[in-house]
């Protein structure tokens, strides 16, 4: 039974979601309950799978580079296959999928607009990225990714909310246009990417391994991976809310339902970090090379422009989503360094902020759905009235600015060490940019949670259990992290010196 699972963990992952989708299909949309509950066990099957697939991995350093491999031929005239495989950083976004998405699907039952609608794109975005995360082929890799794209425009323009907070008074529908647009332009790039180097590299296969092999063997030239490098970089660096090709991710953020922008800031931009790392350092190392200091100074140009982006909004949401951009730059920076700290950083920070994140817009949904208003000016004073809600707040803000004890501090440590070994004055940089994240979010918790008692606010009501058991799942991993991060860096550690040697470091 255990050889069973252990040999098909990782297909669960991805067809789980679209049994779930198939039996939602099944069930009249009036059956609301039952649709939670098929949501809510699926949610806590991928959760338990993704567990078991985290603990099964071989950490060791004879074990081989990618575990739990599973293929099935497909199209075999051109080299696609159905392969499925787990290196130390994929078992890590995998592990971070499975808490992410249970947390969304407990706040997701809150949702009485076509609930039926709701969770079948949901799962088909979860389905998207978890395949993301563990296909070994280049085509595959490129599906799923699209896959989880594509239903962020109907989650967002369908049950979204438009923000009458800020300046231009934007809409749900604006916000769902924008991400798409932009996403699927970035898409274009990648997928020219993978064409050219599929052809180029003469491997005649989509597999990232043989087409590793091919790259190192000379298939693609110097030449050829310092033009191609930026296409990939760009390309999956949109989803990554690169600079300055971010400005979709805080206006996609503000629109989206409160579960979805869990899931959005949780994992999907963590697709685009993810993508550069399995095809554009594994695969096209000598473009990495040459452009790294570029790319290394986009980055930190994340960092500090998110971080004084942050300080000047009035939308509470638009605070995290600027925030969210600010600390992708982190993970930017220590994927740029090619340093193993660096991409060690790079990896525990996409875990680390892709919790926190969902953890703040938990919260942040939390206080929208008592008060109906984000703006920052009107809210106070919510910590006398909304005790675990501003708990959880906290909680998450004292990761967002690096809280030794808590999963952002060692995260951000690895990166600034990385950033300092390769790019010193960058890396003090994105010191004063963590700097910056304290400033804005210490002022955002002593306006909102700990300023004078409002009499509006009297009769306001703290989360409930489903909201605080959403928090409380979220919680966990940072505090473990934070305390004990062996179990996280001893993962990643094979997968980041697979990824060195290949960049001949």
């Amino acid at each position: 039974m255990l050889s069973y699972a252990e040999n098909h963990v990782l297909e669960s992952l991805i067809f789980a979601p679209m049994l779930a989708i198939v039996a939602l299909l099944l069930i009249p949309g009036s059956n609301k309950n039952l649709i939670k509950r098929i949501g809510l066990v699926t949610s806590a099957f991928l959760l338990i799978a993704s567990v078991y697939a985290y603990f099964s991995f071989d950490h060791s350093q004879s074990a081989p580079t990618f575990q739990l491999q599973q293929g099935y031929e497909w199209v075999t005239q051109i080299g696609i296959n159905f392969n499925l495989g787990l290196d130390g950083i994929g078992a890590l976004m995998v592990l971070l999928t499975g808490i992410v998405s249970m947390a969304a699907a407990i706040i997701a039952t809150r949702q009485e607009n076509n609930p039926k609608a709701y969770f079948i794109l949901l799962f088909l975005l979860i389905a998207g990225v978890y395949g993301t995360f563990v296909a070994i082929d280049l085509f595959f890799l490129f599906f799923f990714y699209e896959l989880a794209v594509v239903p962020m425009y109907l989650l967002i323009a369908i049950w979204g909310s438009s923000s009458k907070f800020d300046t231009f008074s934007r809409t749900k529908e604006y916000g769902a246009m924008k991400l798409v647009l932009m996403l699927v332009a970035g898409s274009v790039l990648v997928w020219i990417g993978i064409i050219s180097i599929y052809v180029y590299s003469g491997a005649g296969t989509f597999d990232l391994i043989s087409l590793r092999a091919a790259a190192h063997n000379g298939g693609l030239s110097t030449e050829f991976q310092q033009i191609v490098f930026p296409l990939i970089v760009i390309g999956f660096g949109v989803l990554a809310g690169l600079w300055p090709f971010h400005t979709w991710s805080p206006d996609g953020h503000v629109a989206a339902p409160t579960s979805v922008s869990m899931l959005h800031a949780g994992v999907l931009m963590k697709l685009g970090a993810f993508g550069i790392i399995r095809v554009g350092l594994m695969l096209l190392p000598e473009g990495a090379d040459y452009w790294g200091l570029a790319f290394f100074i986009l980055a930190t140009i994340n960092v500090i422009y998110g971080a004084i982006s942050a300080l000047s909004q009035t939308d509470l949401k638009y605070v995290i989503g600027y925030s969210s951009v600010s600390h992708m730059g982190y993970v930017l920076m220590g994927i740029a360094t090619l340093d193993p700290l660096g991409i060690t950083g790079a990896s525990l920070q996409m875990f680390s902020h892709g919790i926190m994140t969902a953890l703040f817009f938990a919260m942040v949904g939390a206080i929208y759905e008592r008060s109906h208003t984000r703006d920052i000016g009107i809210l106070n004073g919510l910590a006398g009235r909304m005790g675990w809600t501003t708990a959880f707040f906290v909680i998450a803000g004292l990761t967002s600015l690096g809280l030794p004890g808590l999963s952002g501090f060692i995260a951000e440590l690895m990166v600034f060490i990385g950033a300092f070994r390769t790019e010193p004055i960058l890396g003090v940089l994105g010191v004063i940019g963590a700097a910056i994240t304290a400033v804005y979010m210490l002022r955002l918790i002593a306006r909102v949670f700990f300023g004078p008692p409002s009499k509006e606010w009297a009769k306001i009501r703290d989360i409930e259990f489903s909201e605080g058991s959403a928090a409380i799942i979220l919680t966990i991993p940072i505090l473990v992290m934070g305390i004990y991060p062996m179990p996280f860096t001893r993962v990643v550690t094979p997968a980041v010196d697979f990824l060195i040697s290949g960049l001949g470091g």
